[in-house]
């Protein structure tokens, strides 16, 4: 290991800069499909020695150095995002007549900006770099921080946060709860760093000491959580049916199959399922799987009431259209349709996605030729903030529409009043790629984090009925036809609330940082 070591920190050039960029790469095998979280010790154990490689050039000052780590982290940055974010360009596909010029910008650019996070996240880790188990703190403490900035910053993407790494199934998730997503990402960074400590040998039995405490306790903490017994199940729990009709989004977007996409829903929501009979009393249907703006067509509201019976409840992803006398406004909605075809309930999305449902800049951008993907005319406009969902005998669904599910942050209080997240989307736009494999498991862990059970219902998947312990009760997977219904089941009991795990996040950064701040102290009194 001290020869690998010594190799990685000597190269320059073309082959340090491509050593980099594979570093990163290789850590989405850790990422949803593959979920192989030891991925991400061969990442971090190389970027680790690259960046000792920066700090122990004698030739480069205090501003060549910080300027050195930037650019690896920005490489390695890069490499993380293109090979975890290529599959954006499918949705550029669908319409590739009017998109496809916009490819390097999707493919490369978006992973080129993304990357600049990683490069300062280097950057803040080289200010306290030192030796030892030092480095490898100040390395953990700088990507949480940096994720949790990724999180909001210029409207915010916390897509693969290095957190979900160490996050790929139940029993590794539970510490998410205690944590929250930022501080998984800490300890995550911590432990996957920590091999590099084989090949320097200073601090090493230490800092392999702790990190598997590390994961024992993150391991060890998930197997208590899943060993508790559940509370019995109340038979009065409604059944919930998730249609998944798997439409090609070419025909979704092709106003002659409006018709026959409308009909395909509802016969998924009529269907019989093998073995069971038993009545749901809520349907849901997918992010805008209405194709008509329900408020100017009587027709389509007319066949949801003949579907279904009256004590029935219809959940569907729509757009929602409001008169200001000038120009209508248009919002990606939920609506509430009870069964006699009335719209009884609303929640329009709140955080929208840039070039994709509205335009930043947009005076300036439109004049160019730019226009959202999937925006209407003028684009989509947002809701000022998330509102339950309110059915008839007291349930409330807190709404999240598309990728509303990786924001953390941007889970308001009114959640404490909801039974279960309700999550629409429509992932038909990306293909058979890991983008919705990714997108599940996002929307799975903020089920854990919150300790609120989800109904995730997409277009061509995955759809599934999620306890508040990451665990699938029933689900269909990714290009299933069908629907499946279960009722949520018990649930645990929730021993967190949000501002505990900000509270849990900001000091576990604080005790790594003012480790690495100790250690390079003293590695600077023992340099002078």
């Amino acid at each position: 290991m001290e020869r690998l070591a010594s190799w990685v920190m000597l190269q320059w050039g073309w082959k340090r800069a491509l050593l980099a960029i594979a570093a990163g790469a290789i850590g989405n095998l850790a990422l949803a499909p593959v979920g192989f979280f030891a991925a991400f010790f061969v990442s971090f154990t190389l970027l680790t020695w690259l960046m000792d490689g920066t700090a122990s050039n004698p030739e480069s000052g205090w501003r060549g150095k910080l300027r050195a780590s930037f650019v690896l982290g920005w490489l390695f940055g890069f490499g993380y995002f293109v090979g975890g974010l290529w599959w954006i360009g499918n949705a550029l596909l669908v319409e590739a007549d009017q998109f496809a010029w916009a490819l390097p910008l999707a493919i490369l650019g978006l992973p080129a900006f993304l990357a600049l996070y990683y490069g300062l996240a280097l950057a803040l880790a080289r200010l306290l770099w030192s030796e030892g188990m030092g480095r490898i703190a100040a390395l953990a403490a700088a990507f949480a921080v940096i994720e949790w900035l990724r999180s909001w910053l210029l409207t915010g993407f916390p897509w693969n946060a290095i957190g979900y790494g160490a996050m790929p199934f139940p029993i590794m998730m539970q510490s998410v709860h205690f944590a929250g997503l930022f501080g998984v990402t800490a300890g995550a960074v911590f432990v996957f760093a920590a091999p590099a400590l084989l090949g320097t040998r200073k601090g090493m039995w230490p800092g392999l000491a702790i990190a598997v405490a590390l994961f024992a306790a993150h391991v060890g903490y998930g197997y208590v959580r899943l060993s508790e017994p559940l509370p019995q199940p109340d038979p009065k729990d409604p059944v919930i049916r998730l249609v998944q009709p798997v439409i090609d989004q070419a025909k979704k977007m092709d106003d002659k199959e409006k018709s026959s996409v409308f009909e395909a829903h509802l016969a998924l929501t009529a269907a019989k399922i093998p073995g069971d009979d038993r009545k749901p009393r809520i349907i849901v249907w997918p992010e805008t799987s209405i194709p008509f703006i329900l408020t100017d067509n009587q027709d389509a509201l007319t066949r949801i009431a003949d579907v279904l019976d009256d004590d029935q409840i219809l959940i569907a992803g729509a757009v929602r259209e409001e008169d200001t006398g000038s120009l209508p406004r248009y919002y990606n909605s939920i609506v509430v349709i009870d069964g006699r075809g009335n719209i009884i309930g609303a929640a329009d999305k709140v955080h929208l996605v840039p070039f994709g449902e509205y335009v930043p800049l947009e005076d300036t951008l439109l004049n160019v030729g730019l226009q959202g993907v999937a925006a209407l005319p003028g684009g989509f406009s947002s809701a000022a903030t998330h509102r339950l969902l309110e059915l008839p005998g007291g349930l409330r669904f807190y709404p999240l529409i598309c990728y509303e599910a990786i924001f953390p942050d941007e889970i308001s209080s009114e959640a404490d009043n909801a039974i279960a997240f309700l999550n629409v989307t429509n992932d038909g736009w990306f293909g058979n790629s890991p983008g919705p494999y990714q997108h599940f498991q996002q929307a799975r862990v903020r089920a854990v984090e919150t300790g609120l059970p989800l109904i995730r219902d997409a277009n061509n998947g995955i759809s599934a009925l999620i306890n508040n312990r990451g665990e699938i009760i029933s689900g269909l997977a990714l290009n299933a036809h069908g629907v499946v219904q279960s009722t949520l089941g018990s649930q645990q009991t929730r021993k967190w609330e949000k501002t505990d795990r900000n509270l849990h996040f900001w000091l576990i950064v604080f005790a790594m940082s003012a480790f690495a701040a100790f250690s390079r102290i003293g590695f600077k009194s023992r340099t002078n």
